[in-house]
């Protein structure tokens, strides 16, 4: 498929270059199932190979520490992992919402697959919504996704979606990622993490109050020069010319950003302030820095490096209003 994404489905606007089904609201979890490519199921089988012999095929064994996970539709393999390794389906991932939809007012806005099956996802709108200045609206959303491949425990990150230009930012408060992680090393009991997660959705009206008092944190053309020094020049990287390169061309795109060409930079909330630039660096992460598809740009957006970058974004941000 196009771009790598292997397949998606949402509601509303369609995100990440037009790709994937779009859905009417209000689908039943069967309905996103089949429709983001979710309706498989992960198998598994031990890994075994040939012992040969002279003049003959050899005997197949066993390697029992060690097992292949490959899918139930096409049969492609997608990971070998240790014997302890615990599986979680996609149809869990999904599954996961069904309560909060029906009983909870959550809304499945996308979901689907990346990197052949490897990893899965969706994201549910919680509800939660607030305006700072200028109709600067932020949304509450909730992200559960998961690997097979042991690059991503299951983790469930409450997270903000800023309408306007659709940039994603985790929910983080004093310093910390309210994400829950389960490591594939346990079972992945979807109750309790609801019971933990309780906790971090009510923390959303004290996030946004930080957001709101990025907004009113004015900032002078030094103080932002800064900011996106120390959010995307990191002093390891500055020994290697084509890095050097690479993060000259990022300061100029988000400080770009910053000064009115980003989506919503006009936005009394956004002009001049701390939001501002944390809104030019979410922006570049996930809309304009370089990927080799969208598939990986998301892939480093929400999971990788560039939700490392945003986080130190945040922290930069909040450090202006201390």
């Amino acid at each position: 498929m196009a771009h790598q994404i292997h397949s998606m489905a949402y509601v509303g606007q369609a995100p990440w270059h037009e790709l994937g089904h779009q859905l009417p609201p209000k689908q039943s979890i069967d309905v996103w199932a089949e429709k983001a490519g979710m309706n498989w199921s992960i198998c598994q089988t031990p890994v075994r190979y040939m012992a040969q012999e002279a003049g003959s095929l050899g005997s197949i064994m066993s390697f029992d520490d060690q097992k292949v996970l490959y899918r139930s539709d096409t049969k492609s393999a997608l990971s070998v992992v240790s014997d302890r390794y615990q599986v979680v389906q996609p149809k869990e991932v999904l599954e996961f919402y069904r309560d909060l939809t029906e009983v909870s007012g959550f809304e499945l806005e996308t979901a689907g697959v990346l990197k052949g099956g490897r990893k899965f996802w969706a994201l549910a709108r919680t509800g939660k919504e607030t305006a700072l200045k200028g109709n600067d609206v932020v949304k509450g959303y909730l992200l559960l996704a998961t690997s097979c491949d042991g690059t991503l425990a299951t983790t469930a990150t409450p997270t903000t979606v800023r309408v306007v230009c659709h940039n994603t930012l985790s929910v983080a408060l004093n310093g910390a990622a309210q994400a829950i992680k389960v490591p594939h090393s346990t079972s992945f009991d979807a109750q309790a993490v609801k019971r933990q997660l309780g906790v971090a959705v009510t923390q959303w009206d004290s996030f946004m109050y930080r957001m709101k008092t990025l907004s009113e944190r004015k900032v002078k053309t030094h103080e932002s020069m800064n900011f996106f020094l120390k959010v995307l020049c990191q002093p390891e990287l500055q020994t290697d010319p084509n890095a050097r390169l690479t993060n000259e061309r990022a300061l100029k795109k988000v400080q770009a950003l910053f000064d009115g060409h980003g989506r919503g930079a006009e936005l009394a909330a956004a002009q001049g302030t701390a939001w501002g630039l944390l809104s030019a660096v979410t922006e570049y992460v996930d809309h304009e820095r370089r990927a080799r598809n969208a598939e990986y740009r998301l892939d480093s957006a929400w999971f990788g490096q560039g939700s490392l970058i945003k986080q130190r974004a945040l922290d930069q941000a909040l450090q202006l209003v201390s």
